[in-house]
Formats: structure tokens, sequence, C-alpha cells
């Protein structure tokens, strides 16, 4: 079994989802960290959701980041498992409005 440190980037999140890390076949991946930072001059909101066997769920709703701040909502203590094929989703409120930087313990 390989482990392997990686990180994943979504540049300009906008008002359509958008995946920021989709699990690879035959990996099991530990989501270690996740920052989204606002890039605009106003406070956005933002809704981060995982897909798994076809269900989606809300992991953050509409939480507020504020103008050029960041929320950290993997990180420290928090960690999430993800199995192959499961996907994480970044939504914001305005377009072209957060930076999303996804770290990974993948294991293969």
């Amino acid at each position: 079994m390989a482990n392997n440190f990686k990180n994943y980037f979504l540049k300009n999140a906008t008002t359509t989802a958008a995946n920021a890390y989709v699990g690879p076949a035959a990996t099991q991946s530990t989501i270690i960290g996740m920052t989204i930072g606002n890039t605009t001059a106003s406070p956005i909101t933002c809704n981060v959701t995982v897909v798994s066997g076809g269900t989606t769920y809300f992991m953050i709703q509409n939480a507020t980041i504020s103008n050029g701040g960041a929320l950290v909502p993997i990180g420290g203590d928090q960690k999430l498992v993800m199995e192959a094929g499961d996907y994480m989703q970044v939504q914001t409120s305005a377009v072209n409005s957060a930076d999303v930087i996804v770290s990974v313990l993948e294991i293969t």
C-alpha cells in the first residue's frame, strides 16, 4: 500500500457547484485540510457538499466568508475519509469568488 500526500486546487469557485476533490479509483482518501479563500472585495457565502453513493451531504451550508478572509472547514482535529468515487463540491454565492485548496492523504 502506497501513501501519497497531495494538494488539489480549484480556482475561481463560483455559483455552480464544482468538484474540489474526486476520490480516485481503488483509493481511500483522508482529507487532512481544506481552505476556501474569498478573492473578492465583498463577503460571500459558501456551500461544501460531499457526494457518496449518489447521495449529497452538506458539510457546510451558507457559511459566510468575509472579504479577503478564509474558511477552514477541514484541518486540525477535523478530518474526512472518502472512498473511491466519492467527491467534494464547492459552490459560492458570487461568480468567480473563491479559491480552494484541498490537502489529501491517498492510500492505494
